[in-house]
């Protein structure tokens, strides 16, 4: 579908852009030649009165991609995770953008529903209510089951919207080709992989088996987390365009005068909201992506609740480690360790000094440590650290950099509850626990063991790699397979972790 045919949705947004103010800021963050940024005014004004008006109370690119629909706003949602690619100013600017759009007709609701239970929705539901919440992708309405008589919430796709964003998606990729081409110092912000991330990203939203799924292994990670709810999936109703999960009563967190006059404590939610993020992100690996107030709400007993799960991090083990080590490092003003972290890690090349690196460190730490408490950030700290290591030779990391936007996003709902939140003594604890229990002596020995596992699998094939290695090296003049290493380390690294494990368990004992 790509192609010439496209030219139309691309003149309407670059019509809506101009008249929305919004083409200069962009045309500035991919630092376009000044001959492309005049070019591009002199000819998108006279058509910037096809363009749409917007909002005009919104920031320009914001205000553009409300404008344009459902696509344009995910988009820009997206980009809101990526400051490596639009730059942090312009990354938190576009976090303003709301997913609220009129809702679609019940009876189409009604319909869709009917069509993936394969019977009368009746049949399921005693009551279905009206949209109750209305996105770019599905809307949600409060429905209660006739079996048992609880109350859950259907998410519902749009009808039509796979097809609406297809189309949409398609015009992106020949407005990233034509910058591309039009504009070569664009380049280094790799437009068409920015447009191929987003359209996976959203393939995956348009099949909420996907969502339904990141829901339930959230729940799993935190059903024994005190003070945090996640809705449990129905799984025998969620389907491809539907999802139904636990209806959660409570007030929005953006819904402060509510809180207040409901009697909540706002210090322990702020604390409670920053320490469930943190510790999700480094115990699981698995964190809540999107952790707005228009993602939370506040349970009648004071729980937090979390929902919509479109958008969810995930970080490996020991990435997980790493990024502890270097908050602890400079939780205690030692930066040589977090330097050295870095090095450990192969973020910075190795061809450089560790003694710069700490001290560049330190210009990142100690200005945010002088900072009253109130004022000081760890999404901030992690912004310079990212600068910093960027002069140093580190490579852009995508995990690192969402986990950093999704600090930024958690601050401030804890700073909206709490403004005098103490960010350090929030995250302390956290941080320490997990420490603890991965980093030292418990932890080699738990790797260790697991790699005792792992290894036993390949138990019955060690007699005849055994047998194959003596024979090669009983008769070296036989032909040699190219590569040997599988065996090597089986036989190997095999006997040294079990002997490993087996002295580390008789020494427990």
């Amino acid at each position: 579908m790509r192609g010439p045919h496209n030219i139309w949705r691309l003149a309407r947004t670059g019509a809506t852009f101009e008249r929305t103010g919004a083409m200069g800021a962009v045309l500035e963050a991919m630092e376009a030649p000044r001959a492309i940024r005049i070019a591009a005014r002199v000819l998108g004004w006279p058509l910037k009165w096809f363009g749409l008006r917007g909002d005009p109370s919104m920031p320009p690119v914001p205000r553009a991609l409300q404008a344009l629909g459902p696509a344009y706003i995910k988009f820009g949602q997206i980009l809101s995770t990526r400051p490596d690619v639009v730059g942090p100013e312009m990354a938190l600017e576009l976090q303003v953008l709301q997913d609220k759009l009129p809702p679609f007709p019940t009876t189409d609701a009604r319909r869709v529903v009917a069509e993936e239970l394969g019977q009368p929705l009746e049949a399921v539901f005693s009551d279905f209510s009206e949209p109750v919440a209305a996105a770019s992708i599905a809307q949600v309405h409060r429905a209660t089951l006739k079996e048992s008589g609880r109350d859950v919430a259907v998410k519902i796709l749009r009808p039509g919207i796979d097809r609406a964003f297809r189309k949409d998606v398609d015009a992106f990729h020949l407005m990233a080709t034509l910058i591309e081409t039009l504009s070569p110092s664009s380049r280094r912000l790799r437009p068409r992989d920015v447009i191929d991330h987003f359209e996976g990203v959203v393939l995956q939203e348009l099949d909420l088996r996907i969502e339904a799924s990141a829901a339930g292994e959230f729940f799993a990670n935190t059903e024994a987390d005190e003070g945090f709810v996640v809705p449990k999936v129905e799984w025998g109703m969620s389907s491809r365009r539907m999802m139904v999960l636990g209806w959660a009563d409570g007030l929005p967190l953006s819904d402060l005068d509510a809180i207040n006059a409901a009697g909540h404590d706002k210090v322990g939610l702020a604390r409670t909201a920053l320490q469930m993020f943190l510790r999700h992100a480094l115990r699981d690996g698995y964190f809540h992506a999107d952790m707005h107030q228009g993602n939370l709400k506040v349970a009648p007993n004071g729980d937090l609740v979390a929902l919509d799960f479109g958008i969810m991090g995930r970080l490996d083990e020991y990435t997980r480690r790493v990024y502890a080590e270097i908050l602890m490092g400079f939780i205690r003003k030692d930066y040589r360790r977090v330097a050295e972290v870095h090095f450990e890690a192969g973020y910075v090349p190795a061809d450089r000094d560790v003694a710069e690196f700490a001290q560049a460190l330190r210009s990142v730490g100690e200005p945010i440590f002088g900072m009253e408490a109130s004022k000081i950030s760890m999404g901030r700290l992690l912004a310079f650290l990212f600068e910093v290591t960027e002069r140093f030779g580190m490579e852009t990391r995508t995990e690192l950099i969402l986990l950093q936007r999704t600090m930024v996003v958690v601050e401030g709902v804890g700073r909206s509850l709490d403004p005098d939140l103490n960010i350090w003594a929030a995250a302390r604890p956290v941080v320490e626990e997990y420490i603890a229990r991965n980093i030292g002596p418990q932890a080699v020995a738990r790797d260790l063991w697991r790699t005792a596992l792992v290894l036993s699998r390949f138990g019955p094939r060690l007699p005849q790699l055994a047998e194959a290695a003596l024979i090669a090296q009983a008769h070296p003049e036989r032909p040699k397979r190219e590569n040997r290493w599988p065996e090597r380390v089986l036989l190997g690294g095999g006997g040294l972790a079990l002997g490993l494990a087996a002295a580390l368990i008789w020494a427990a004992f």
